[in-house]
This record gives structure tokens, C-alpha cells and sequence, in this order.
């Protein structure tokens, strides 16, 4: 069932219309979703919404503040963080001190445990580290659960636990001048020192909520997907949600989350409501468990090969045969529109937009008409398809979403007409002046896009000479290919700013944390004084960057509101290298051998380097 808030279902002609055509449909789309020219707002989870930001897994426990020195300290227990620590201890840091503001390792798999959570990535390219750890994933694209796990046998392994801080958020980072070392603070009252500091606590991290007048009133149950309420619904990630039998609960949120969640709640709640503002591409996913015979087989070194493989095929680089085949190696040209990588040059500009346009509409009709093969209900059917090119969204993969509205329990609320959900009160969602009352409402509405700690202002940093990173990078971001800042000694950043991108950022990231372990250790092994890049280094990187960036204002320009486009207001474009991930790491692998000397800050004969201090004062 739908309530008809799109005014029309599916007509012959639509299955089959030109290019120009689609592009005055997409239009029309894309102004339906902004009413008046306006974009949806979001509301932060802090003050009096704070409560949907806490830990529902893992209690805090009261315990010591820190006063003592560390040589390394990594702020963030995601894969990035594991693998920066890993990759620091195996480069002989012994030192390491791994923080986190969750309650332990995992990162984004330590608060998403919603039921139905599976990565989208292919598990064996997506979860790191497995040969070092001696795992291989049971599923292709393996659960929550596991790669949670998976996350804690890396910190186990690599012994990160030790002196490991959670439930601790780091306040302030300031350069000591005299020690040359990072004093840091944290909300525990810590004040440590730590020789190096290294930060990856991610760009999806700070849940977000619709700013919904009223929200705050609605007396019934509420939780973001992200801090799933289990006490609430019953169950486990698997399903089985038998607190939810009686209840008439709503999900607000069609992206990549409410795809994997939908279906169970679907399955188990008295009546499903489904308040969806912009319909997610939903291909097939085919999930399927480990092939043991294929395992076998496997000779040591396969995961970097396959990841490298993965990354060169989505990087449009040439490969021999794509050991990975599936959804995302199979719209690589799509992706240019959004992602950096290798673009065909044996053809012009114009021509290659008009194969990759054609491409694309054929890519989207097929999804458009797998939604007609699969949900019964023309209407529903109508408000479920994408009227947008594939790379306005996230793509996304399901065997069970489009089904759960074939359900006579489930009902699908299209409110693109009104920009969102229109008002909340005691007791009901409205839409318009249509109005459901429900017992629970579930926020599936993500995360707030780049907020996280430098970047947000909520980790301040200042540096030498009393100069913040915000202050540094007032006209710009200011850094060596992504990871450092002048006037920053021995501070180390993990992101896709400057650097590289991909749809599987884990692989990303362990790129990342292999450079700055071996940038780190090449300054231990010479006894430089501290790390910091040259003003003229940084400089020629920041200009190439922007010489080499790729403009997708307008292609964002013409999707619907989303995250990619700031809901309608801004383009992620030219943050990350235009050339590509498989380009970039080459140019690491060739700076680290030849020009390593542009961020080593080497010791003179009166001044050598000092020793880690054994503690500080408060």
C-alpha cells in the first residue's frame, strides 16, 4: 500500500523515454524534493537531542586520568585507527595508545547493529588485515556482527587493548614548544603527552536527525539506527523483533541503512510506515555464503591482490580479468561522475558524457523496471523508483527491500512533495495534513557528512606558535597529500581530503596507515627531530590538487538533495585527487624513495632529539 502523495503511477511512456526527456524528469524530480527552492535541515545530536548519541552497548567505567607520555597516540578505534596502530607497532612504535569514544574498537561497526547490517563491499576486499589475522569471512558480503568481531581480533592481535582509552574524546591538542611534543586533553580530564599524533575518527561519525517541527514533543519511542534500541524492539541483528508485534512504528530514511533495516522491521511490526523523500537505487545484491573450495585454493598474498585488483578495475585503471564482479565493477564508468579514477581519453569530453549519459539511462531504466517485476502495487511501485542518475546516491543492493512492500502491513509514505516529513506531534508523523499515528519512530537519516573532530572545530588543535589548524586552513585546506599541515610537527590525518577515494574506503585507509607507519618510521630510524612538511611542498601539493581537481558541481547540481550535494546546496568535488587512488598510491610509493626529505625536520649538532617524558604535570 502507498499513500499517493506523487500524484501518478507508472506509464508506457516513461519506460522509454530519450535522453532529453529523462533530463526534464530528473529536473522535475529534483524540484519536487525541494519545494520553493528550500533543502531539508538536520538537527545535531547534542543539547537537548543528545540522548540519541549514547552508548547503548557498552557501559562507561570510571577509571584514572592519564598525566603520563605515549610516542604514539591514535585518536579513533575504526579500521583506520587499527590499522595505523598496527602498522606503527610492526614499524617497532611499541608506545601505542589507541582512544575512541565508543566503548571499544570498530568504529562505525561498533555503532551500527542494526538488524539486517551487512557491508555493502565485498567482505574479503572490505575487511582488512585477514591473512595477518588468519580469517577468512563466511559470507561475501559479510554481516555486522562479523566485521565487528573481525575489528576486535585486530586490536587483539596486534595487542592494542593494553593501553587502549574508551569512552573518551579528546578536547584539545596543543604543541609543546620545549618538550616538541602534542599535550592532550580529553572529557576524562586526561593530560598526556604523546610524540606523534594521528587522527582518524572518520567523516560518517556524528549521527543527524530531520529538523521535524515538533520532534521534540512526540511522547511515543525514538532511536537513530545507529544506537539500536534492543531493549525496545527484541531480537538481534538477525531479526526476530518480537518486542515490535503490537507496535506501529515508523522509519524515516531510505539510504543504504533503512535498505538492509526495512525488511525486518517489516517482518515483525504490527504496521510498518516507511517515510521516504527520495527513492534509493535497489539493485540485486546475491549474497551467498564462502565457497570453502574456492578458500582453499587461496595462496598467500591473494588479499592485496584482490584488493588492488578491486581498486585498479573501480579506478578505470587496466586490468587482465576483474577478480571481483559485481554491482560496483560493473558501473565503473558511472562512478567518474562522483569518484576520481582513469577516464577514457581515446575519445573527447563531449563524446565520452554522451556514451556515460547513455549508459547511464540504461543502467537506471533497468533498475526502474525491476521495480515493477518485483513490487505488486503499481502506486507503491511508482513512489519506489529513482528518477536521477545512478551516482546522485549511493547505490544501493537488495534481495528483501522492495519485497517488504508486497506486505499488507507495510505502508509506503512518499513525501517528496513535501520536502520530508512535514510536522510531528504527541502522538503521530504528518505529511501535509495526512496524518499516521504511530507507536515508535526509528531515524535511518545517517550521519552529518565531514563533522568530525579538526574538521568540526570539536578537537581544537593549535600548533606552533600558538596558530590553530582552523586558522591554517582558513582560506583552504593546507596540507602534504592529505596527511599533514605546516606548523603542525609529528599531527597526521587520515581522510579523503587531498588524498584518495573509493567506493571501499577501507582499502583507502590502510594505504594511508602504511604511509604515515613508514613516514613515522623513517623519522625514527634518522632521528629527526619531528615530522612536519615543508611550507613549499605543501604549497606544490595544494596547487596540483586543484590543477588535477575534477568539477561534479554540475552533474550534483541536477541530483535530487542529498548528502553528495549538501542536500541541494554544495558539491563534495575536488576533495580528494582527480587522477585517482591507483595514481596517487604510485606517487606515495615514489616519494617515500625519493623525496622523503621534504617533511623530515632533521636534528643540528646542538640540539638532539629529546626523550620521551616520563609524565607531566596537570
Amino acid at each position: 500500500m502507498t499513500i499517493a502523495t506523487t500524484g501518478s503511477s507508472r506509464t508506457d511512456s516513461e519506460d522509454s523515454l530519450g535522453i532529453e526527456d529523462l533530463r526534464r524528469k530528473y529536473r522535475r524530480e529534483r524540484d519536487r524534493r525541494a519545494p520553493s527552492g528550500s533543502t531539508r535541515s538536520y538537527t545535531s545530536v547534542a543539547g537537548e537531542f543528545g540522548y540519541y548519541a549514547k552508548d547503548p552497548y557498552t557501559a562507561r567505567t570510571e577509571r584514572e586520568t592519564r598525566t603520563d607520555a605515549v610516542e604514539a597516540l591514535v585518536i579513533g578505534a575504526g579500521f583506520g585507527g587499527l590499522l595505523t596502530a598496527a602498522r606503527l607497532k610492526e614499524a617497532g612504535v611499541d608506545s601505542v595508545r589507541v582512544m575512541d569514544e565508543g566503548g571499544d574498537v570498530g568504529g562505525t561497526w561498533y555503532w551500527n547493529r542494526y538488524p539486517g547490517i551487512r557491508c555493502d563491499i565485498e567482505s574479503y576486499v572490505y575487511m582488512p588485515l585477514l591473512e595477518e589475522v588468519g580469517y577468512l569471512p563466511r559470507w561475501r558480503y559479510a554481516p555486522g556482527e562479523e566485521i565487528r568481531q573481525h575489528a576486535i581480533a585486530i586490536a587483539e592481535h596486534y595487542r592494542l587493548y593494553g593501553d587502549a582509552l574508551f569512552h573518551t574524546r579528546a578536547t584539545g591538542l596543543a604543541w609543546d614548544e620545549t618538550l616538541e611534543k602534542w599535550l592532550v586533553s580529553t572529557d576524562r580530564g586526561d593530560r598526556f603527552h604523546a610524540t606523534f599524533v594521528v587522527t582518524s575518527s572518520g567523516t560518517l561519525t556524528q549521527p543527524k536527525l530531520p529538523g521535524i517541527p515538533g520532534i521534540e514533543t512526540f511522547r511515543g519511542h525514538t532511536f537513530h539506527s545507529s544506537r539500536w534500541d534492543y531493549s525496545y524492539t527484541g531480537g538481534s541483528a538477525d531479526g526476530g523483533l518480537t518486542g515490535l508485534a503490537d507496535k506501529r512504528v515508523a522509519v524515516v530514511g531510505t539510504g543504504a541503512t533503512g535498505l538492509q533495516l526495512i525488511p525486518h522491521v517489516g517482518r515483525d511490526a504490527e504496521h510498518l510506515f516507511v517515510f521516504q523523500r527520495t527513492p534509493s537505487t535497489v539493485d540485486i545484491r546475491d549474497n551467498r555464503p564462502t565457497d570453502q573450495e574456492w578458500a582453499a585454493s587461496l595462496q598467500p598474498g591473494w588479499q592485496r591482490e584482490r584488493m588492488e585488483n578491486f581498486l585498479e578495475v573501480l579506478a578505470g585503471e587496466p586490468v587482465e580479468e576483474s577478480l571481483v564482479q559485481d554491482g560496483w565493477t560493473a558501473t565503473v564508468n558511472l562512478q567518474r561522475q562522483i569518484l576520481s579514477g582513469a577516464v577514457d581519453d581515446t575519445i573527447s569530453p563531449e563524446e565520452r558524457e554522451v556514451r556515460d549519459e547513455l549508459d547511464d539511462a540504461r543502467t537506471m531504466n533497468r533498475i526502474r523496471s525491476r521495480v515493477d517485476e518485483v513490487v505488486t502495487d503499481p502506486a507503491t511501485a511508482a513512489a519506489l523508483k529513482p528518477w536521477y542518475r545512478y551516482m546522485c546516491k549511493r547505490p544501493g543492493f537488495s534481495d528483501e527491500y522492495l519485497q517488504t512492500f508486497n506486505r499488507p502491513n507495510a505502508t509506503l509514505v512518499d513525501t517528496a512533495d513535501h520536502g520530508g516529513i512535514t510536522r510531528m506531534t504527541e502522538t503521530s508523523v504528518f505529511v501535509g495534513d495526512e496524518e499516521f499515528e504511530v507507536d515508535c519512530v526509528i531515524f535511518a537519516t545517517g550521519f552529518e557528512v565531514g563533522i568530525s573532530g579538526v574538521l568540526s572545530g570539536t578537537l581544537p588543535v593549535t600548533g606552533r606558535g600558538g596558530q590553530t589548524l582552523l586558522e591554517a586552513w582558513g582560506q583552504g585546506i593546507q596540507t602534504l597529500h592529505g596527511f599533514a599541515t605546516h606548523g603542525f610537527p609529528n599531527l597526521f590525518h587520515l581522510s579523503a581530503l587531498q588524498n584518495a577515494n573509493s567506493v571501499n574506503f577501507a582499502h583507502i585507509l590502510q594505504e594511508q596507515a602504511e604511509h604515515i607507519a613508514a613516514v613515522i618510521g623513517e623519522g625514527r630510524r634518522r632521528g629527526a627531530r619531528y615530522l612536519e612538511p615543508t611550507l613549499e611542498a605543501q604549497q606544490a601539493w595544494v596547487q596540483e590538487v586543484a590543477a588535477t581537481a575534477s568539477d561534479t558541481r554540475a552533474f550534483q547540481a541536477e541530483c535530487t538533495p542529498g548528502y553528495y550535494n549538501g542536500e541541494g546546496t554544495r558539491s563534495i568535488g575536488g576533495a580528494s585527487y582527480s587522477p585517482g587512488p591507483v595514481v596517487f598510491h604510485r606517487l606515495l610509493r615514489e616519494w617515500r624513495a625519493t623525496r622523503m626529505r621534504e617533511i623530515l625536520v632533521e636534528p643540528s649538532a646542538s640540539r638532539q632529539p629529546k626523550a620521551v617524558s616520563a609524565g607531566v604535570s596537570a
